[in-house]
């Protein structure tokens, strides 16, 4: 996989907590007075942000930093 900025993964990361907590409270409290599928829907796709959210926390942790010595790159000729 292609290195990401550390920045970039903590934004990222951050964005879809955001928006999965905000979906699941949104769709647990405020969606029943609207519709009675939107609750099921909503708190589905902010479970789903919040699945993202982990997984862009995982890249975050386990992804090597980048070397800069990009002239002392070794070949891999297999």
């Amino acid at each position: 996989m292609k290195y990401v900025k550390p920045l970039r993964l903590k934004i990222m990361m951050m964005m879809f907590f955001g928006t999965g907590i905000l979906g699941i409270i949104v769709g647990l409290y405020v969606a029943p007075y609207q519709a009675p599928q939107a609750i099921l829907l909503i708190t589905f796709m902010g479970a789903i942000n919040l699945s993202l959210g982990g997984f862009f926390g995982w890249i975050f942790l386990t992804q090597k930093p980048e070397s800069n010595e990009k002239r002392k790159k070794k070949r891999n000729d297999n």
